[in-house]
């Protein structure tokens, strides 16, 4: 199989199945209620690496699909299937260890030579493997120069950012011969319902039923004309700290800080807002979302042990509280004023009150498909994540040194806008920014905010 892009060609050489080293004897593992806020859609990572100092590239196929499998005796969901459970009448993850699909590969390329800026042209569908079967797949490609480029893509209904660098952690320091700094939790009693349930009016507006859209003739005929305007692209960024700096000190004008990020969601907001305006959209409304993790929040006031198993469970914990504006009030509003409405809604989902409510909210609802708020209409939305709290640039290394970069990696048919920040692995003050947005308001963005958004190069990298 040969697959051919405009800058280079992938070869793969060999595809196998990996298998749990020791499966275990529990058929299968329900999704908990949080799981159910997940649509079923996939999501990838892909890490690079130099050329390593010692070793082939075959002893390193070996050293990962041994350090694999036991990985998955830890992980053995991971090896398993989103299958339909009669018994319960819904899906639930079969634990029936039917294995990883496990890609071998190689590229005509040099690391150097990769357009990390634009993964549509570098990865997407060539370094990063799509999901054919199973919860995980995983490709391995060599590259002309003796790099490495391990891609994965996973489930989102099994696993949130949070537990897929958990489980690649742990397979990395299974390949280097050491023992995993963290184990999973797949104790579902965690976050079991209250009885009975009790909920805030307020869960509904951070979440809703998914209902599938309909679109008018002339909606439909706009985008025609609008050519590839509307089409989701890819594109990787670089953010300085010094640009970080400054917008957080103009996000806490009025002597309110506010972090980083909520800086910069409140600038992608504006900017999206102001694109719209710009191209014609005037005064529609506008969503932006934040990822919130409640790991910490729901083992809050539990003790310790209650903390160690929420630290470690494997699984979807969070919120999207999201924020809905008009863009002709976002465009003539400063930055500050947008930073405080972020910092209000997101503030409605920091506690631990919150997320029992989500609980108990989707317990009513569980036969129900559902969504976040901000996606569950037509209007335009943007969810934001952080990344920067993976640390991914020190964990993942397999034995041969560490990530040259590392990313995640959204598909090309995914509909949904999606922006994530990363940590930079050659300044600590600076951000890597993945972004998932339609064609119109990247554009918009690269000729409007450049000084902001700058294309990720391999100079950068240092490479």
């Amino acid at each position: 199989m040969v697959i051919s892009g405009e800058i280079f060609v992938v070869k793969v050489t060999n595809k196998v199945v990996v298998h749990a080293e020791q499966p275990r004897n529990e058929p299968w593992l329900p999704f908990t209620n949080l799981d159910l806020l997940v649509p079923p859609f996939d999501v990838g990572s892909f890490f690079c690496y130099k050329k390593p100092s010692n070793g082939t590239f075959h002893e390193m196929l070996i050293t990962l699909k041994a350090s694999l499998s036991r990985a998955l005796a830890l992980y053995y969901p991971l090896a398993g299937e989103i299958l339909w459970n009669a018994a319960v009448g819904e899906n639930q993850i079969r634990c029936n260890n039917r294995g990883i699909d496990f890609i071998e590969a190689v590229a005509d390329v040099e690391l150097k030579e990769l357009n990390l800026y634009n993964p549509d042209e570098s990865i997407e569908g060539k370094l990063v493997p799509k999901k054919l079967h199973g919860v995980l797949a995983i490709q391995v490609t060599e590259l002309k120069c003796g790099g490495i480029v391990i891609g994965c893509m996973f489930d989102h209904r099994a696993a949130d950012g949070y537990s897929a660098n958990m489980f690649l952690s742990s397979w990395a320091d299974i390949a280097r011969s050491e023992t995993p700094s963290m184990l999973p939790s797949f104790q579902r009693s965690l976050l079991n319902p209250r009885s009975p349930t009790t909920y805030s009016s307020s869960i509904n507006d951070v979440f809703a039923l998914f209902e599938t859209p309909t679109k008018p003739n002339d909606d439909k005929d706009e985008d025609k004309n609008d050519g590839d305007h509307h089409v989701l692209v890819n594109r990787v960024f670089c953010v300085e700290g010094e640009q970080l700096n400054r917008l957080q000190l103009l996000a806490s004008d009025g002597g309110k800080r506010r972090s980083k990020l909520e800086a910069f969601t409140s600038f992608l907001w504006k900017i999206v807002a102001v694109s719209m305006e710009e191209s014609g959209e005037h005064n529609k409304m506008c969503n932006v979302a934040l990822a919130v993790d409640g790991r910490g929040r729901l083992s809050e006031g539990d003790g310790e042990e209650k903390q160690k198993l929420m630290a470690s469970h494997f699984g979807n914990v969070l919120s999207m509280p999201s924020g809905l504006k008009r863009s002709q009030e976002l465009k003539e509003m400063s930055l500050s004023s947008i930073a405080t409405k972020v910092h209000e809604f997101v503030q409605t989902a920091v506690t631990k009150d919150h997320f029992l409510d989500i609980i108990d909210w989707v317990e009513e609802r569980r036969s129900l498909p559902l969504v976040a708020i901000a996606f569950a209409s037509q209007e335009t939305s943007v969810m934001v994540s952080s990344g920067t709290r993976f640390h991914i640039m020190d964990k993942m290394d397999f034995g041969w040194g560490k990530v040259v970069f590392g990313s995640c990696h959204v598909p090309s048919d995914r509909k949904d806008s999606y922006v994530m920040t990363l940590p930079s692995p050659t300044n600590n003050n600076d951000w890597v920014v993945y972004m998932h947005l339609p064609m119109k308001h990247m554009t918009y963005i690269e000729s409007h905010a450049g000084h902001m958004f700058k294309p990720l190069t391999s100079d950068y990298l240092e490479i």
